[in-house]
């Protein structure tokens, strides 16, 4: 089981239920513990949630079990983890490998392999919360959770934007600005189940980059979204009459040094609240990433 616990320090009586909210509990895991099997202590003693707090006293939450799925394939093979504690599991996803299951993928995703990651490591759950996903040809970070609390602290930091992801990506022709945020909405392109496209009555969606290498029929750039629309960097590079290099579905797969788009998350930072710091991972470029930029620096 999974606790928490918290000592209550205001000076007016507070409900049990909205001094569970401000530790970041959300309405759908508060009713989960309510009636899945949790537990809501005061001192020891199981209350409401309209009990009335008073200062001093401490409040203990007991998560409910968490039932793994029999459909979700372990998968054995090993990750490359960039941050672990009891609550966060952040690893250096390849490229090629899914991020979640599909019916052409079930049986090793990032999902696959953290299934079998917490198996191994007998952790007390099983379940696979996937915060952040890449495609599959993208390269870089993924972040999961342990548990549902944890998956609803980061849920509502990607709500607020406070947890930040930074992207590279090398994309095909020069660009001469410094510094540049696209603002065009995305939404599917007619006819397409997986194609996206800029188009007037799509999603908000906004991408901040800044150059970070100028070369001769290239550039590399770093890239900060604002939003997380599906396939956002490529779509919005394309959209300027830039896509990324090796982009098959938004460009040209020439490039004869990488076979896949030229994309990588490459840092994520976030806030732990159960450790009451700021955590920021990185993740080190990999080496078709490397030998493309060393090639188009040599044109």
């Amino acid at each position: 089981m999974i606790k928490f616990d918290w000592r209550y320090t205001g000076d007016s009586p507070i409900y049990v239920r909205t001094f569970m909210r401000q530790q970041g509990i959300s309405r759908t895991l508060l009713k989960q513990i309510k009636f899945s099997g949790g537990q809501i202590c005061v001192d020891g003693v199981p209350v409401r949630v309209t009990y009335k707090m008073q200062t001093g006293q401490l409040l203990e939450v007991t998560l409910p079990p968490e039932v793994p799925s029999n459909h979700l394939q372990a998968s054995n093979t090993p990750l490359e983890i960039l941050y672990e504690d009891d609550h966060f599991l952040v690893v250096n996803k390849p490229a090629e490998v899914a991020s979640v299951p599909s019916h052409i993928y079930a049986d090793d995703s990032m999902v696959n392999r953290v299934k079998g990651y917490l198996m191994r490591t007998h952790a007390p759950s099983q379940v696979t919360h996937i915060v952040t996903r890449l495609d599959r040809e993208t390269s870089g970070i993924v972040i999961f959770a342990k548990h549902h609390f944890a998956h609803t602290v980061l849920d509502t930091q990607l709500k607020q934007h406070s947890l930040k992801k930074t992207y590279f990506c090398v994309v095909s022709g020069v660009i001469n600005d410094k510094h540049h945020v696209i603002n065009a909405p995305i939404g599917r392109e007619p006819g397409s189940f997986i194609k996206r496209m800029v188009r007037q009555d799509g999603r908000p969606a906004q991408t901040e980059y800044w150059l970070a290498k100028r070369m001769p029929a290239s550039t590399l750039l770093r890239v900060r979204l604002h939003t997380g629309r599906t396939h956002q960097i490529r779509v919005h590079m394309a959209s300027i009459g830039h896509p990324l290099v090796g982009d098959f579905l938004y460009g040209q797969q020439t490039n004869p040094w990488i076979h896949r788009q030229a994309l990588h998350c490459a840092s994520v930072s976030f806030y732990n609240p159960f450790a009451q710091q700021q955590v920021t991972c990185y993740a080190p470029m990999p080496t078709d990433f490397a030998t493309l930029i060393e090639h188009e620096s040599e044109l």
